[in-house]
């Protein structure tokens, strides 16, 4: 191997300065990097032969597949370049496999020899965060800083098939009885491939809804804040405790399909205002003590198979009295559904959401509660538009401006009430973010943007924000 190493590099040397030196300099800079790339490769080649003797290589670490999307998968790969936000499709093999897109350098791998298998394992750490600056347009007494999050994740390949991962979160700095941060298991899940294209999923883990619910490290999306359809009416970030099957096809058909827990409708409360912000998040379990006797089906589709696109679609489903004595709802059910596609063609990243949801059979329930200022709404819905274009780079740096415009109505129709005790709908909200995100290089985002608000326009206001993710 090292003799051919050595031929190698000596043709390749006497081949650019042969005849008299009548290359340029860019056809001579040309060859040297060909020559380079083919080192690589001998280089790579011959650690395989080492592995093979017995020798130890190490493999891509591994991260969690929510997280990490293929490098043949990642929307606007190798088009794009530094500082474009990726999205994964849902978890396939290769996304098991990969490290999470322009982290890979920044990882901390720890091996050990395995016990019993005799495999080398592998332990990974990763991570993100955000912090965020907020000041209102109308009232400049209520700005703030806020360390919005910090999470760290552990991955551990127990062998070729089978990986662990876990997320943990820590909001607002800092958490005691007394302060409103927060920290929470956000995945704690096992995952195992049967053969190449087809797995499964065990654990507390991410559904496949969306965008942001999957990815959603700073560096991942527009906007110093999280958009309100993927937060208002997808509770991002929703995780479930169950399992799940998952696939994806040469075609570049991707899927997930699963039984997990749900939503506990017994927890609403109508005295409270967190149903009005977000219905789904106000009765979401988080796979603490979740009651489970109603289970929730799951289904999503993705299709990943012309370059620079990606289109898809979810729908989850589960009956939600959870079998509580005393409780008014006649068999009340939830309906979740999304549809999505982004598209990043060169310069331009364009992308666009619906979601929707209905709970049904709450009518006896919010006769008992009337008058109270948060019914249960028997619809809600979002939707938005995005673009952004990066309008310059040099080296991992980039300027990327962005626009969205998005409408959300998180109580769009209430069940039927008795005449004289009907309660009207609330209007649709509508929201234009603008703003830029400067990208020190893949994993360090510097963002600042401006939100206006039609309904409420109390609620303008300029954000800054800084974001990382290893």
């Amino acid at each position: 191997m090292k003799r051919f190493c050595s031929a190698s590099m000596l043709a390749g040397l006497l081949s650019a300065a042969a005849p008299g030196f009548a290359e340029s300099t860019e056809e001579l800079a040309a060859r040297l990097d060909a020559m380079s790339a083919e080192i690589k490769e001998l280089r790579a080649e011959l650690a395989r032969v080492k592995a093979q003797k017995g020798g130890a290589v190490a493999e891509a670490p591994v991260v969690p597949a929510t997280i990490a999307a293929p490098a043949s998968a990642s929307i606007g790969a190798g088009r794009a370049g530094a500082g474009t936000p990726t999205v994964a499709p849902i978890a396939s093999q290769a996304s098991v496999d990969a490290p999470r897109p322009g982290a890979a350098p920044g990882v901390m791998t720890i091996s050990s020899a395995g016990q019993d298998s005799g495999n080398e394992q592998q332990t990974t750490i990763f991570g993100y965060g955000e912090i965020n600056y907020n000041r209102p347009r109308n009232n400049s007494a209520d700005t703030q800083l806020d360390v919005r999050r910090a999470i760290i994740g552990f991955g551990h390949r127990f062998d070729e098939r089978t990986r662990f991962a876990m997320e943990l979160e820590f909001e607002h700095a800092v958490t005691s009885a007394t302060d409103k941060g927060e920290v929470a298991v956000e995945q704690v899940y096992i995952d195992h491939a049967f053969k190449p294209g087809l797995g499964v999923q065990a654990g507390l883990f991410l559904l496949p809804v969306g965008f942001l619910n999957r990815r959603h490290e700073p560096t991942a999306y527009y906007g110093v804040e999280r958009n309100f359809v993927e937060t208002a009416i997808i509770p991002s970030t929703w995780r479930e405790g169950g399992a799940s099957l998952r696939g994806d096809t040469e075609s570049g058909l991707v899927w997930s399909t699963g039984i997990t827990t749900g939503f506990d409708l017994s927890k609403w409360d109508a005295a409270a205002t967190g149903g009005r912000e977000s219905p789904l998040a106000s009765i979401h379990q988080e796979g603490q003590l979740a009651r489970a006797k109603n289970l929730a089906g799951f289904g999503a589709l993705e299709y990943i198979g012309i370059p620079g696109l990606l289109v898809g679609g979810f729908a989850f489903t589960q009956k939600a009295g959870q079998g509580q004595a005393g409780f008014t709802a006649s068999s009340p059910g939830i309906t979740v559904w999304d549809l999505h596609a982004r598209w990043t063609p060169g310069k331009w990243d364009l992308s666009a959401i619906y979601a929707a949801g209905t709970i049904t059979g709450t009518g006896d329930l919010n006769l008992v509660t009337i008058g109270n200022p948060t019914p249960i709404p028997k619809a809600f819905f979002g939707w938005y538009l995005q673009g952004a274009y990066k309008v310059w780079s040099r080296g991992e740096k980039s300027l990327s401006p962005f626009v969205r415009y998005e409408r959300y109505n998180t109580a769009s129709q209430y069940a039927a009430f008795p005449p004289g005790l009907g309660i009207d709908p609330d209007r649709t909200e509508r929201v234009i973010t603008a703003g830029a995100s400067f990208y020190l290089n893949p994993n360090v985002v510097f963002k600042a943007d401006y939100q206006k608000f039609d309904i409420d326009p109390k609620r303008d206001r300029f954000n800054l924000g800084l974001g990382y993710a290893f």
